[in-house]
């Protein structure tokens, strides 16, 4: 299956809240839950102004992985890029019934090798989302801490790691 990177775009709002609702239960098995409020359309809407508003600010890049049907698969999010000290954030989510199939695998790598301007980025994800984990690590991320803090989540203790991307370094 191929696969692409899009920008998110006005017109994406209805077919990501749409995946947004399908997955809800899966995504929060693994990351903390977005709210009550966030599957609400309306305010699904809004959020979804304010996110490309930050888009286009350059503050973040928001990507809907796809198939050749049109289809989102996933996201993947660069946030508060820093442009003066060329460093992101990056945040990803495969739909529950995509996972294990190689696609955050192949729409990081996409991602990584875009022309992103950027020298580092750092990750994050649950100590019990082993998938992601490994995504990270197969793109070149290296480990570089496990929260003190732990936390309860879908029934399970778990802390967060904490992940670093350096350019050049994969």
């Amino acid at each position: 299956m191929e696969i692409t990177l899009h920008l998110l775009q006005q017109q994406d709002a209805a077919g990501l809240f749409q995946f947004e609702l399908e997955n809800r239960e899966f995504f929060e098995r693994l990351v903390p839950s977005r709210g009550d409020d966030f599957y609400v359309f309306e305010n699904f809407l809004s959020r979804h102004e304010e996110l490309l508003k930050e888009q286009q600010e350059s503050f973040a890049n928001f990507y809907l992985i796809k198939n050749d049907s049109g289809d989102i698969l996933g996201r993947i999010n660069l946030v508060d890029i820093d442009r003066n000290n060329q460093t992101a954030e990056i945040g990803f989510r495969i739909g529950a019934k995509y996972g294990g199939k190689g696609i955050g695998n192949r729409a990081l790598n996409l991602l990584l090798n875009a022309d992103l301007g950027l020298k580092q980025i750092h990750g994050k994800t649950t100590t019990v989302n082993g998938a992601s984990q490994k995504i990270l690590t197969k793109n070149g991320f290296k480990e570089v801490d496990v929260s003190e803090e732990e936390f309860k989540m879908d029934g399970q203790n778990m802390r967060f790691v904490h992940y670093l991307w350096e350019a050049g370094k994969r």
